[in-house]
């Protein structure tokens, strides 16, 4: 038998992001062990891909696959499989243990990977934004986090969860600084929801896929780093600081999914965003769970201010609202601030889904929550124009659109497109500055060097 049979097989289910993070942390340079597959779900269009060898290193000849998780049972059947770990993030608690049910019935191991493993260390302070669940508003608290370092005179520097769609070869290690970046990375919208205000702020953004390369991108061109984290995952770098966001639309969510509860576990510092869409009892709920689980956390409300581009152009009007899309899917929420925006300025909403094109008649007979909103999905160029056919066919005045990314720009729709945008605001002072301003001095206070 030869070293390689030796070799403990492992494989790892993900979704584009941690699934290849904690293999070049844990396993791409270790010889003890063979990665056999990544299997992928949440994100379409993920699958049949490999991780090329030119990122899995000299001990992956070839690369590895990505395959489908629904393979998962007859890849651990015939292929000898000894472990099995989870390395994707806004799944219940109950999915997770049903996965694991599954992999331990069917022999292996199973694995959640712990934070001390696979976090980075910077020489710079770093600060976290976080949540419970996708969908609690992290972006608009970046974006709030960047313009406070700005104002008391920072580089702030973005490093942003990965989104490792389509080709992966370009992708190792990534930085944005303008719309041409977008472009020559190939982004997907999701990809632009989450990269284009920042590019507008002009901050520097780094994604990808090998964060050792990238931290040490972000560590010449900023004094401060932010880690915007992704769906409700932990973060790749280690935080001085950690804010962590939690839904009062969704009470009881901040305690039952994973890894959502081990964020609220570490956060120092827990907001409640939405605050004005909220009802007192379900904000009381998720305050008493949030002291439940952490009583040592600081807690702090706030909120997204909704503002629309023409508010004359849409009262009284028919409109398609289009919202964030992983926010509407994995997410579970009904709606975003393109509703909200609707409700404000009494417009009649349409429904979409007689409407629907291609791809997203599967999205809505996946997600039957979905009524009123089309999700901005675009992970392909025949999603993007599934979405396009759709927004045409529906019978309205005009297209409402709340995902962050210029929709108009993209898809070069024949009717207006009119945008929703949502910054955040603190609700009660500014606790929030005021600990960015106490973390940062801490971090800068000289040490007393004894002797």
């Amino acid at each position: 038998m030869n070293e390689t049979e030796h070799r403990k097989r492992i494989i790892i289910m993900g979704a584009g992001g941690r699934d290849f993070h904690n293999f070049n942390i844990l396993f791409r340079d270790e010889p003890g062990t063979r990665v056999i597959a990544f299997t992928v779900a949440q994100i379409p269009f993920q699958c049949g891909r490999r991780y090329p060898e030119s990122l899995a290193g000299p001990l992956y000849p070839g690369g590895i696959p990505i395959v489908p998780e629904k393979e998962l049972p007859e890849l651990i059947r015939r292929g000898a499989v000894d472990e099995v770990i989870l390395a994707y993030s806004d799944l219940s608690h109950q999915r997770v243990m049903e996965t694991a049910s599954l992999v331990l019935a069917l022999g292996p191991d199973f694995r959640l990977v712990g934070s001390a493993l696979t976090m980075l260390d910077s020489s710079l302070p770093v600060i976290s934004v976080c949540a419970v669940r996708t969908g609690c508003g992290k972006s608009p608290l970046t974006r709030y986090l960047c313009r406070t370092l700005q104002e008391m005179g920072r580089r702030p520097a973005v490093i942003r969860h990965p989104m490792a769609y389509g080709r992966l070869d370009i992708r190792s290690a990534q930085r944005f600084l303008d719309r041409d970046d977008l472009d020559k990375y190939e982004s997907t919208i999701e990809e632009r929801e989450e990269f284009e205000s920042l590019i507008r702020m002009g901050v520097p953004l780094f994604s990808g896929i090998d964060y050792q390369r990238i931290l040490a991108m972000a560590e010449e061109e900023g004094d401060v780093l932010i880690w915007d984290g992704g769906n409700n995952d932990l973060p790749f770098i280690r935080p001085g600081l950690e804010f962590v966001l939690v839904d009062p639309c969704r009470p009881g969510h901040e305690s039952s999914y994973y890894p959502g509860l081990v964020n609220l576990l570490r956060a120092g510092i827990v907001v409640l965003s939405k605050t004005g869409e909220a009802d007192e009892k379900d904000l009381c709920a998720v305050r008493e769970n949030v002291a439940r689980f952490n009583p040592e956390a600081l807690i702090v409300q706030g909120d997204l201010d909704i503002e629309v581009d023409d508010p004359p152009l849409i009262k009284g009007k028919k409109v398609v609202v289009v919202e964030d899309g992983p926010t509407l899917t994995h997410g579970g929420m009904e709606f975003g601030a393109g509703i909200v925006a609707a409700r404000r300025f009494s417009t009649k909403v349409v429904d979409p889904r007689p409407f629907a094109a291609g791809s997203l008649l599967e999205t809505y007979g996946e997600y039957p929550h979905l009524k009123q909103v089309v999700p901005a999905m675009g992970y392909s160029e025949a999603q993007l124009e599934d979405l396009r056919k759709t927004l045409e066919a529906v019978p309205c005045d005009l297209v409402l659109s709340a995902s962050p990314v210029d929709l108009a720009s993209i898809l070069k729709l024949s009717r207006p497109v009119v945008r929703v945008t949502y910054e955040f605001r603190e609700e009660e002072g500014e606790p929030i500055k005021e600990a960015v301003r106490k973390f940062l001095s801490r971090w800068e206070k000289p040490r007393r060097v004894d002797g």
